[in-house]
């Protein structure tokens, strides 16, 4: 994944599983994905748990990978 294009948040997981799943997804369609925040489940007492961990693709690839993610959100 290039590192000078700039990332945007496609989805907030539930946990890190559900999280792959979506990364997984998206990579099934030749779309590069990448996982944030799931090491931070630990601290799970100290922060909030809602949108901890999101699914983050390459700005260009936005349209595409929101189209897998609703699909993924409406099964």
């Amino acid at each position: 994944m290039p590192n000078d294009q700039n990332m945007i948040k496609i989805y907030s997981a539930q946990n890190a599983v559900d999280a792959h799943i979506v990364k997984g997804l998206l990579e099934q369609q030749g779309i590069s994905a990448m996982v944030n925040g799931e090491y931070l489940q630990g601290g799970i007492g100290e922060l909030p748990m809602m949108g901890l961990i999101t699914v983050s693709v390459v700005e260009d690839d936005y349209e595409n990978a929101k189209e897998v993610v609703d699909e993924y959100e409406s099964a």
